[in-house]
């Protein structure tokens, strides 16, 4: 397959067309990938550099929009950030509780992770008014889960919809300390309310349902923080006030766009992928757990640590796959991967059943809605449930025109379908990539042979 029948326009208004031909002789997938700098740690790394004392290198930071996001609000507020590449990116912080008041609007952009784990930040740094916003997405995203345990540690923030929606604004306070008991598994909310307990005297505890990502606990401690952790009852603590100094941190590549590669591995035939320097944190390695069920060929090679994150490379070949049920406390670690997940259920024997996801009706789209129409549209059997999906697998499916509704998981997943659907897809708005996975068509084109 060349890449002339993978076809990326770009129009007038900036938006993207991605169009997919199948060949008629078929395609196999070979080659070897880096994918970006995982978004999370990224985001993290900037975020406690800015407020750590000394300097900040970072390498392999995603340079996706979502990072920017979160440099550009913190530039707004004092912090020394050199122009953002993948080599090295230096953060001069200017110590906890140091933030300037800005002189305009802080933007995220498009990021849910810039703007809640920002306001635990902006919400503890007294005496000093901050607003925020985002697009137009973001400004429809509920902030409620980390505006209300803020609240209670005594913020005062306003904002739309009864304090839940962007724009938000935040008059600084000398919090509070509380041990709060979270409803759900969010790394988010984790974080924010973490981050709100750096500048507060005494113990911030959160404690949640089920165990999120860690990479916040990691960094805290790597920065300096105290923290105290109960595995077993998904219980952390950090004793505040804390002081922060600057590290080295080596950014591994996103299981999350690897996540794309795998499932393109597993369901084109004759593929063989090599996704090299992938972190496989064990809060985040749910994706990998879910395509084990379905019978994924995915092998881990070359396993090491870095900086305190744990790395791999990720063999990938073509596998029959086999209908699953994915519910429970799987759901946090592997959240984000859904949307492809379901794309892999498309090709899998039986009827796949995913629950306990309703998260991801608030996320950049509804994703369980348009994950259900997109793929319906293309032939799937997709039936939405309140808190996720049910796909039964085996039906061809046929390439027509898509939308991926600006949300960056759905415009890459839906691509991944179109290799293996009939005719031509269309992927309207396939710009939103961009948001975690900039070259991400270069990279669709390179593996394709």
């Amino acid at each position: 397959m060349s890449a002339s029948v993978i076809t990326l326009e770009t129009h007038e208004d900036l938006s993207h067309k991605l169009i997919i031909q199948q060949p008629t002789s078929g395609l196999s997938l070979q080659g070897r990938i880096r994918v970006p700098g995982d978004k999370s740690i990224s985001h993290r790394a900037l975020m406690l550099g800015a407020l750590a004392q000394g300097e900040t290198q970072i390498q392999g930071l995603l340079l996706g929009e979502d990072p920017r996001s979160t440099a550009g609000c913190f530039q707004a507020m004092g912090a020394e950030i050199s122009e953002l590449n993948t080599e090295l990116v230096r953060v001069k912080g200017i110590g906890l509780g140091n933030l300037q008041e800005p002189g305009d609007v802080l933007n995220a952009g498009n990021s849910g992770t810039t703007l809640r784990l920002m306001l635990g930040i902006l919400a503890s740094h007294p005496g000093r008014f901050f607003t925020v916003t985002g697009d137009s997405s973001l400004r429809s995203r509920p902030m409620s889960r980390v505006v209300k345990p803020l609240q209670q540690m005594g913020a005062l923030i306003w904002g739309r919809k009864d304090n839940s929606l962007a724009p938000l604004a935040i008059q600084g306070q000398a919090l509070k300390p509380i041990h709060y008991n979270s409803p759900i598994a969010s790394a988010q909310v984790k974080s924010c309310i973490l981050l709100a307990g750096l500048m507060t005297a005494g113990q911030t505890t959160v404690t949640e349902p089920a165990l999120s990502r860690d990479h916040s606990e990691r960094m805290l401690r790597a920065f300096g923080a105290e923290l105290s952790i109960d595995p077993e009852t998904n219980r952390v603590t950090i004793t505040g006030p804390a002081q922060l100094h600057g590290q080295s941190v080596i950014v591994p590549g996103d299981i999350s766009s690897a996540a794309f590669w795998l499932v393109a591995g597993a369901i084109v035939p004759s593929s063989d992928l090599l996704i090299e320097n992938v972190g496989v944190n064990p809060t985040r390695t749910g994706i990998l757990e879910a395509l084990s069920l379905m019978g994924a060929d995915i092998q881990l090679e070359n396993q090491r640590e870095v900086a305190g994150e744990p790395v791999a490379d990720l063999r990938v070949r073509h596998s029959r796959l086999q209908s699953c049920t994915l519910a429970g406390d799987i759901i946090p670690r592997l959240i984000d991967e859904i949307p492809i997940l379901a794309v892999a259920a498309v090709f899998a024997t039986g009827t796949t059943v995913i629950r306990d996801a309703e998260e991801l009706r608030v996320k950049e789209s509804d994703r369980i809605a348009v994950m259900a129409q997109q793929l319906n549209k293309m032939g799937a059997k997709v039936s939405e449930l309140p808190d996720g999906m049910e796909i039964t697998g085996g039906t061809p499916l046929v390439g027509t025109d898509v939308d991926s509704h600006t949300d960056h998981r759905i415009a890459m997943s839906l691509a991944i379908a179109a290799l293996v659907s009939q005719g031509i897809t269309t992927i309207h708005r396939a710009e939103a990539a961009a948001i975690s996975y900039p070259n991400f068509t270069a990279t669709l084109q390179q593996i394709c042979s």
